[in-house]
């Protein structure tokens, strides 16, 4: 009988293939596909149920009076708000994020908190030493938790040790080294990556041990390995930021257990990552008081509203093709809201090199940004700075007109509370007390308002 042929999967996606090509046809990428023994040409290697009969399931109606799942206070306000509440037992976290951006200074920290709790909390290591995670630990002044400390990348021994000291809470760092015997192909590969996902969730389900696994990302910014890693979890998490600033942000983008699209905000600080009550008050800590080119959005993370500042420059371009520079925000959006602007308000920006930032390295991508970056460009335009008391936001249609957006009222509290007068924002909103609220419905009467009549 004819052995089979050795398999091919994407590093980048996960999927499968039966010869080595160049490019992987599931998502675009290339050179990203390798051989993988624990493939076959066929695709998995899989056992046949046969004919004999299965154990019955034990069916039960939809409506039912059980309590929600128990959550344990992780010791951090900010990442509780992420997980929804706390951690729970027998959830299992992807935790996702670039090189040195923190994951592992966070986790630590987490575990710290939650083992002076008084649970039980282990850190496996399949990257440092355990005399590295000590260093780090005294560095963060958290030389005295009683975390258990373990640098394997076994994930035999490391199933045999959980099963013996059933922990509260384990932490592997990172699910990319770990090796199962089982499977015959190199740690990191997708086989690898998918036995011990599906080894380590199923731990946790069986013990209710919340397990957390750290996981690296590709050069795009998505987790590396089979994307099958995500939908085993319950919660995925990305850990985002900028290096060049010191603001964290942990963005739940899956939550079985809360709500997703959650942020918690973090400061990285020579002690270790703090927390960040008032994010809207430290993205705005630095802006003068004329600034044209600046807008302050408010804008929705999840169930936080957040205020941030806007930030545009038009010069004119000495390129025959004006550049467009985006940072924190949609390119392609941008290049739509400018369109609109030349089309429906007469605001002409061709010639110009348009750059476009986000302040404090937070990323913004719902639509209803659209206002504040009109407002930002013809300020930038006009050379005329925004009343220092206002707030924008509103989503523009292709047609120029301002349409109504989600959590209006939630946006309008957040500016009054951190002393903002006035606010600019689609017609048929909300009132606020004690905010001016002018209700925009056009986007040329928007750019006449502001000093940027159309051009004859």
């Amino acid at each position: 009988m004819a052995k089979d042929a050795p398999g091919f999967a994407c590093a980048e996606c996960g999927a499968t293939h039966r010869k080595w090509s160049g490019r992987c046809d599931a998502c675009g990428a290339w050179n990203s596909i390798v051989e993988d023994k624990g493939l076959t040409a066929s695709g998995p290697p899989s056992k046949t149920l046969g004919r004999a009969r299965g154990k019955a399931m034990t069916l039960v109606p939809l409506t039912g009076r059980e309590a929600p799942p128990p959550r344990t206070p992780s010791g951090g306000a900010e990442l509780d708000r992420v997980l929804g509440g706390g951690l729970v037992a027998g959830s299992a976290i992807l935790v996702g994020g670039d090189p040195g951006i923190g994951k592992s200074t966070l986790l630590l920290q987490a575990a710290a908190a939650f083992a002076r709790g008084g649970a039980k909390s282990v850190y496996v290591s399949g990257e440092e030493a355990t005399a590295q995670v000590r260093m780090r630990a005294a560095r963060l002044g958290l030389a005295d938790a009683p975390v258990l400390l373990a640098a394997e990348t076994s994930l035999r021994d490391i199933l045999t040790t959980l099963e013996a000291e059933r922990p509260a809470l384990a932490i592997i760092d990172s699910i990319q080294t770990m090796w199962a015997d089982t499977v015959d192909s190199a740690p990191g590969s997708v086989s690898q990556v998918r036995a011990a996902a599906h080894e380590l969730t199923a731990f946790a389900k069986r013990r209710d041990t919340a397990v957390i696994l750290v996981g690296h990302v590709t050069k795009e910014g998505q987790i590396a390995g089979p994307r099958v890693v995500e939908h085993m979890v319950d919660t995925v998490l990305y850990f985002e930021g900028e290096r060049g600033h010191q603001f964290r942000i942990l963005r739940s983008v899956k939550n079985r257990f809360g709500p997703a699209d959650e942020i918690g905000v973090f400061e990285m600080t020579g002690s270790g990552l703090a927390e960040v009550a008032n994010p809207s008050a430290l993205f705005l800590g630095e802006r003068g008081a004329r600034a044209p080119g600046a807008a302050v959005f408010a804008g929705m993370e999840g169930t936080r509203p957040l205020l941030c500042e806007i930030q545009a420059l038009v010069a004119r371009s000495s390129l025959g093709t004006p550049r467009r520079a985006v940072v924190g925000w949609d390119s392609g959006r941008l290049a739509m809201l400018l369109a609109v602007l030349e089309a429906r308000a007469g605001v002409s920006m061709a010639g110009m090199d348009v750059y476009l930032n986000v302040a404090g390295g937070l990323r913004v991508g719902e639509p209803a940004a659209d206002l504040a970056v009109a407002a930002a460009l013809i300020s930038a335009l006009t050379d005329v700075s925004l009343p220092a008391d206002a707030v924008c936001f509103g989503e523009i249609s292709l047609s120029g007109a301002v349409r109504p957006v989600a959590h209006a009222e939630a946006r309008l509290k957040e500016a009054q509370k951190l002393g903002f007068a006035r606010a600019y924002g689609p017609a048929g909103g909300p009132e606020a007390a004690g905010l001016a609220l002018e209700r925009v419905a056009d986007l040329a009467d928007f750019a006449a308002a502001l000093g940027c009549a159309p051009e004859e």
